[in-house]
């Protein structure tokens, strides 16, 4: 809010996608339905698509991407193509307890996608 730039999740560009019935939205829930991980192709495009949006002009924070060196190396060429430089990266560490509490408090909605 500082900055006025935008916080993008992984997981709201994700719920947009499949509310919106969106091409990238119908291959991520193919994945979802069978019990799979959406591969990177998929999060990747989604990521570059939200990353055009003219909000995203003063800079983003990016929340959940990358996960892993593929994302991390797309990311660059994202950046690369918008000619925007990377300013910083945050690692937060939590202990494994903790982890563990909040995943097993959290639960998702089989109708709308809702998140408690």
């Amino acid at each position: 809010a500082h900055y006025k730039i935008p916080h993008i999740s992984t997981g709201d560009i994700f719920r947009a996608n499949l509310k919106n019935g969106t091409e990238l939205g119908k291959q991520a829930q193919s994945f979802m339905d069978r019990g799979e991980l959406v591969p990177d192709s998929v999060t990747n495009e989604m990521v570059k698509d939200r990353l055009e949006n003219s909000d995203v002009a003063n800079g983003f924070l990016l929340d959940g991407f990358p996960r892993n060196t593929n994302q991390a190396q797309v990311l660059d060429g994202i950046l690369a193509n918008k000619k925007m430089p990377l300013d910083a990266v945050l690692e937060l560490s939590i202990d494994n307890s903790e982890i563990i509490k909040r995943l097993s408090g959290r639960r998702t909605c089989q109708n709308c996608s809702a998140t408690f």
